[in-house]
């Protein structure tokens, strides 16, 4: 089975269902950050992207990081034109191939395992769940500078600047995003390569515990979505 044509705008409680049978990376690596993207979080990047932008039915889209697929297929859910995915961890791949298999999208998706490096050529959109830079300081730099040379239109989820327990008070009763500032270090870095921040989303994001270091059963915490356009010249 291949990609659906989209012709109806897909409610995002349906998206957030077919996003949850995605399965989670089963081995991960606390030094790659591999958080899967939860399947509000993600709901709502694809939703913003599709439906606020539309930078998603019959585009070009690039997963950058894509862990076990659940951007990547989203997108192809959403009616991408076509969908490459890489990442550098072998068995995430292979648990996204099975993904792929598991919701009926089995053409719908290139996969590659590979550094950034791997993917060459331009796309009119790039998603991307970069590791936050917590292990490995300014990773997620790397995927900003790869995205804004690849795509023209980059949703690109990032850890809020600090703990904010009223914002996240906020979001809890909100719907779970709201506009927020940029942070002023990521603004002048997206210019300084070429892009142009037009818009930030703070999301609420629950992780269970998943590695040793984690003291609580599940945490609440934000994300920030930007998202970026790459200028022109």
């Amino acid at each position: 089975m291949g990609k659906p044509a989209q012709k109806r705008i897909i409610r995002k409680l349906d998206l957030e269902l077919f996003l949850a049978r995605i399965v989670s990376q089963p081995s991960p690596k606390a030094r790659l950050e591999q958080y899967t993207i939860t399947e509000q979080v993600a709901a709502t990047l694809l939703y913003i992207a599709a439906y606020s932008n539309g930078d998603i039915a019959g585009k070009s889209v690039l997963d950058l990081g894509c862990g076990t697929g659940r951007l990547a297929l989203g997108a192809c859910y959403l009616g991408a034109q076509n969908v490459v995915a890489v990442d550098v961890d072998r068995l995430a791949v292979k648990t996204a191939v099975d993904n792929a298999r598991r919701v009926g999208l089995t053409s719908g998706v290139d996969w590659l395992i590979g550094n950034l490096n791997t993917v060459a050529g331009g796309f009119d959109t790039v998603l991307e769940n970069p590791p936050f830079g917590v292990q490995t300081r300014n990773a997620d730099r790397v995927f900003l500078v790869k995205a804004l040379e690849a795509g023209n239109s980059i949703y690109s989820l990032h850890n809020h600047p600090n703990v904010d327990k009223e914002l996240i008070r906020q979001l809890k009763t909100s719907g779970g995003f709201l506009q927020v500032q940029p942070s002023a270090f990521l603004e002048r870095f997206i210019a300084k390569h070429n892009g142009a921040v037009k818009v930030v989303y703070a999301i609420l994001m629950t992780i269970p515990k998943m590695f040793d270091f984690h003291t609580k059963a599940k945490h609440d915490f934000v994300v920030d979505l930007y998202v970026i356009e790459r200028l022109s010249g």
